[in-house]
């Protein structure tokens, strides 16, 4: 074994050994280590890199969205038939579509409905009536499911008012569909815009009964006409004939035969003699 004497020493060393090394360790810690980079360096460099990014990645960068002016496009309704109000007041249009002659959608715009409640809630017994008439004429449409109802909203134009016959024709303009009513000046109106439009009136009066000047009818006089001797009575299909002698058969129905007919805007008269 070692002696007392060479371990103590030996010992002595080893210490004065690590501490002379953890103070040398502490102050190269406590010494600071110069920067690699300068900050101009480190400006010039991220300088590079944005110019960089902004030339090979543009898509990265967020720019704000311009608002464009273009229009959602309407989806077109396909053989579109528009009834106005004095159509579906009227209520002869509803039986065309029943017998199934007509083949499309049918188009009601908002403010053509909203003109049917003005009038369903007036205070004109008359005008109340026809518009009560109108909406229930075309619940009855809806529910029957025989033809597409549809409902198509409508805005004033360029922020103009426009009256409610103007915003039916410019519907049907753009739908490329055809207004049905029996207002003469609308119809007129539409056309000279372009737009096919149908009058219920003259389609009635293309399908009245032909009768011709020698033909025997019965009819029943309803009432005096414009002369006192004249008697005036109406075929089943609502032409009005006038008779000779007959204002004192009111009341009666006549055997008659027709002498001549007359062609107006509003339909065939009849000028009949009592047989």
């Amino acid at each position: 074994m070692a002696n007392n004497k060479t371990i103590k020493p030996a010992l002595m060393a080893v210490k004065k050994s690590g501490k002379s090394a953890n103070s040398t360790q502490g102050k190269k810690a406590k010494t600071k280590r110069p920067a690699v980079f300068s900050p101009q360096m480190i400006g010039a460099i991220a300088d590079e890199v944005s110019k960089t990014l902004v030339t090979r990645l543009p898509n990265m960068i967020m720019r704000p969205r311009r608002k464009s002016n273009k229009k959602k496009k309407t989806k077109k309704i396909d053989y579109g038939i528009f009834l106005d109000t004095s159509a579906i007041i009227d209520g002869r249009i509803f039986d065309v579509i029943d017998l199934g002659l007509l083949n499309g959608v049918v188009v009601i715009t908002s403010s053509i409905l909203l003109e049917l409640k003005h009038l369903a809630d007036s205070q004109d017994t008359v005008k109340r009536e026809r518009g009560r008439k109108g909406l229930v004429s075309l619940e009855k449409l809806r529910k029957a499911k025989k033809i597409k109802v549809t409902i198509l909203s409508d805005e004033d134009v360029d922020g103009k008012k426009v009256e409610v016959d103007e915003k039916l024709i410019i519907a049907a303009r753009v739908h490329r569909g055809k207004v049905v009513t029996c207002d003469y000046n609308l119809e007129k109106k539409a056309n000279i815009e372009g737009v096919s439009a149908v009058n219920v009136n003259a389609l009635s009066n293309v399908l009245k009964v032909i009768a011709v000047p020698g033909e025997a009818l019965h009819v029943t006089i309803s009432h005096v006409g414009k002369e006192q001797t004249q008697g005036v009575g109406y075929l089943d299909d609502g032409t009005m004939i006038v008779v000779e002698q007959g204002n004192e058969s009111v009341g009666k129905t006549l055997d008659v035969v027709v002498s001549r007919v007359i062609s107006t805007s509003t339909g065939r008269i009849l000028f009949a003699k009592m047989i």
